[in-house]
């Protein structure tokens, strides 16, 4: 299993759209809206493949109760995941369990759920999201993410 770096950060904010003009004005990124991946959580969520960053806010009547909402209140916006892409993501996730950290939360989407919400971008994206805050300070996902031929 290979570390093959950060694929992206997420950054817990306020208001995603002053955010989104932020970045883009700031870095000239381009994000894809993908609330449908965070409002089981109560989050809104926008993704910028190109700068490697990930925006997520409280959904509006969730501020209090969405899943970026005690990082927000204890720690204001910033940094609160590091998603590292790696070769092969059960191996990955073996490795994490042997040295104590366990999966809050894991997703492997179809081909199709790829289409559809990620623009078909990708061949394969599988995540695992670990419980590294008290050890590591943020949270950290293993995500195996493959780049479609062409895409």
């Amino acid at each position: 299993m290979a570390v093959n770096g950060v694929n992206r950060i997420l950054i817990a904010v306020h208001d995603l759209e002053s955010a989104k003009q932020k970045y883009h004005d700031l870095l000239g990124a381009t994000f894809l809206d993908a609330h449908w991946t965070g409002e089981p959580f109560g989050i809104a969520v926008s993704i910028a493949w190109d700068a490697g960053i990930e925006l997520c806010a409280p959904l509006p009547g969730r501020e209090g109760t969405s899943a970026v909402s005690a990082f927000l209140a204890t720690h204001g916006e910033g940094v609160m995941n590091v998603y590292f892409n790696v070769s092969d993501g059960e191996l990955a996730m073996e490795r994490a369990v042997r040295h104590g950290y366990n999966s809050v939360h894991a997703l492997d989407y179809t081909q199709a759920e790829i289409d559809e919400h990620l623009g078909g971008l990708f061949q394969r994206y599988q995540e695992f999201n670990l419980d590294t805050g008290p050890r590591c300070g943020f949270a950290i996902s293993l995500a195996r993410i493959e780049a479609k031929q062409g895409a």
